[in-house]
């Protein structure tokens, strides 16, 4: 069979490691997909960088339109990034009959609902592994792998940067701003680091995977996000006297009232695999009512491992080119006619146990009003713990877990608790999930 021609939108880091990739492996590529997989078309705005990478007889062109809308590309690449021009390119790739393969996160959890309907309408795939976990092949093995399974939750390391940097507070007890900085100058941080650090990120990606673990529309704006930023050494330190280690996790789960959908610093138990996950790495556990809890492992990020996600989608692109469209696998493994409108029920409603930081004044009867409005919010206490004042100072801080309550219940307690005149500033609120139902 003649091979499938590749036309790629940008060769960065990722496009870069993608070309590199597959030519070094394209002998094994091929035996697996069952024809060659040939780069036809780069286009890059970068001329220079592109023509350095390109073999002779690759087109090398600025304009990703000449790309898109060359009738001899199959599949189109898109490894540009952003939400404009990349969106306007895949839809003409789409419109003009030609598969696309995509590690674009955000433009997907944003416009994902359009782009998969506009696919579905031309009877083209649109493949995403590198758009969440880097190397991890975890949609495959959510659309596919567990395909016999009803999930009921998914907790993710999902975010590189933000676990090197709790990782690195944690083992030496830095700052959360010394470590950025290192995190920045290793190139494991941008310049703005701000989709990493405050979890923006992590909610593009467990979106998607919220979306085919529960066969829902793809939902973005109906995230709760809380990132890193807030973090202290001192609720490291704590964690750790506790049993607990924190992560920044995405979170999605099934519960009576309808889907949860949150990225937030969360407290896990040390015993627990994923707590242990550190410096750049991903990890992701799906709980599936069969195979029970499934953890999957691996770079989140980096040229070449992103770049195995994108060859494999294109292998299966390639064995599937002609296959009739209603025998492949769907975008979000369920049926478009089929998905739920299970409703992503809002954050003040979700059920979960709780890690409060209060600072307090040392005197008799601070911990009897605390207690007390906890009480009257039917929360119950799991752990106290109460630190020494300093000699320069007399107040305190009381460190309380709760077991299951409702976040409105603690909203409220924390409104109540930071009222007292023996309370100063905010009381600090990390949540808690045990990862073992």
């Amino acid at each position: 069979m003649n091979p499938i021609q590749i036309g790629l939108l940008g060769v960065g880091t990722v496009g870069g490691g993608t070309y590199t990739v597959l030519k070094r492996n394209q002998e094994e590529i091929a035996r697996r997909a069952g024809r060659g997989i040939v780069v036809k078309m780069i286009a890059d705005t970068n001329l220079e960088r592109a023509r350095s990478l390109a073999d002779t007889g690759v087109i090398v062109t600025s304009d990703g339109h000449e790309v898109t809308q060359n009738p001899e590309i199959d599949i189109v690449v898109e490894l540009i990034g952003g939400q404009t021009i990349a969106k306007e390119l895949i839809l003409e790739a789409i419109a003009n009959g030609k598969h696309v393969v995509t590690a674009n996160k955000a433009l997907l959890a944003n416009h994902g609902t359009e782009i998969f309907a506009a696919a579905r309408a031309k009877g083209v795939i649109v493949a995403f592994e590198a758009a969440v976990a880097g190397g991890i092949p975890i949609i495959k093995a959510l659309r596919e792998g567990l395909t016999a399974n009803r999930i009921t939750w998914i907790a993710g390391i999902i975010n590189g940067t933000s676990n090197f940097i709790l990782s690195e507070m944690r083992d030496k007890g830095l700052s959360f701003e010394t470590v950025l900085a290192q995190a920045q100058k290793l190139g494991y941080a941008e310049a703005d680091p701000t989709y990493d650090i405050e979890g923006i990120d992590a909610a593009h990606k467990i979106t998607l995977m919220s979306a085919i673990a529960f066969g829902i529309p793809v939902q973005f704006s109906k995230v709760y996000i809380e990132g890193i930023t807030k973090l202290t050494g001192d609720d490291i330190r704590y964690a750790e006297e506790l049993g607990y280690r924190i992560k920044l996790l995405g979170i999605t789960k099934r519960v009576e009232k309808g889907i949860e959908l949150r990225v937030h610093p969360t407290l896990i138990p040390v015993r627990r695999l994923i707590a242990n996950v550190e410096g750049v790495m991903n990890a992701i556990v799906v709980k599936g009512d069969a195979v029970g809890a499934t953890l999957y492992y691996g770079a989140g990020a980096g040229a070449e491992p992103t770049a195995s996600s994108v060859i494999a989608d294109l292998v299966d692109v390639t064995r599937l080119h002609t296959a009739d469209p209603m025998h492949r696998v769907p975008p979000l493994s369920f049926q478009p006619d089929l998905l739920s409108d299970t409703p992503v029920i809002p954050m003040d409603q979700v059920e979960t146990s709780y890690y409060l930081r209060i600072q307090v004044v040392d005197k008799p009867g601070v911990m009897a009003e605390i207690t007390r409005i906890v009480a009257e919010q039917n929360i119950s206490i799991s752990a106290l713990l109460q630190k020494e004042a300093s000699d320069e100072s007399d107040q305190v801080s009381v460190i309380m877990l709760t077991h299951l309550t409702v976040e409105k219940n603690i909203n409220a307690a924390i409104s109540r608790i930071e009222a007292l005149p023996v309370v100063a500033g905010k009381v600090f609120r990390l949540r808690i999930e045990e990862l073992n139902n």
